[in-house]
């Protein structure tokens, strides 16, 4: 099969091909991904994004030439991408950054605290049908189709029921932040 012939292949055909030839390929792929990045886990995602960046090119895929080291320089491609973006993460720690955060969130505790205090005043206030859904979404964290299924809402419905409570709940917690007299 020419390199051409394969550009007009059926999807399907064209799907199986690549998940045969990607199959056949994925240990090694993995094992030249995992000798460059430390961690397992890490190795693991990046063959997948690897996987998901030949999917997408596999249409520039030459069939003469052997797949695996096709693949592999593209692995290689997104392990350096995972190594700087690393890097950069590592340097904003190195620099300060988690030290720096941490003192802030600490700065902040009386506050946000005093703001949790608040909310759970205004969530006791709040309908029990609304309540239920606020608890179901953000604690129970039941998907938006389940909410709206159980409440006899539709889902656009149950995102605006949602974004309503929310916004009624901003207000009550900062009125309840307002110092007495303060109106």
């Amino acid at each position: 099969m020419s390199p051409d012939s394969t550009r007009f292949e059926d999807p399907s055909a064209s799907q199986q091909r690549f998940l045969s030839l990607f199959l056949r390929s994925e240990r090694e792929i993995f094992r030249y991904v995992a000798a460059l990045v430390p961690n397992v886990a890490d190795a693991e995602d990046i063959v997948q994004q690897t996987a998901l960046s030949l999917w997408e090119k596999f249409d520039a895929y030459d069939p003469s030439q052997p797949f695996t080291p096709w693949a592999c320089r593209f692995a290689l491609n997104k392990a350096k991408q995972w190594i700087e973006r690393r890097k950069r993460w590592q340097a904003l720690l190195d620099g300060g950054l988690a030290d720096e955060l941490a003192q802030r969130r600490e700065e902040l505790r009386p506050e946000l605290e005093t703001r949790l205090r608040h909310l759970e005043g205004c969530l006791a206030k709040l309908p029990d049908e609304q309540r239920s859904l606020v608890e179901g979404y953000y604690y129970r964290r039941d998907g938006i189709e389940k909410l709206a299924e159980n409440s006899g809402r539709t889902v656009a419905a149950t995102y605006k029921t949602l974004q309503r409570i929310r916004q009624a709940l901003q207000v009550c917690v900062e009125h309840a932040a307002k110092p007495e007299g303060v109106a």
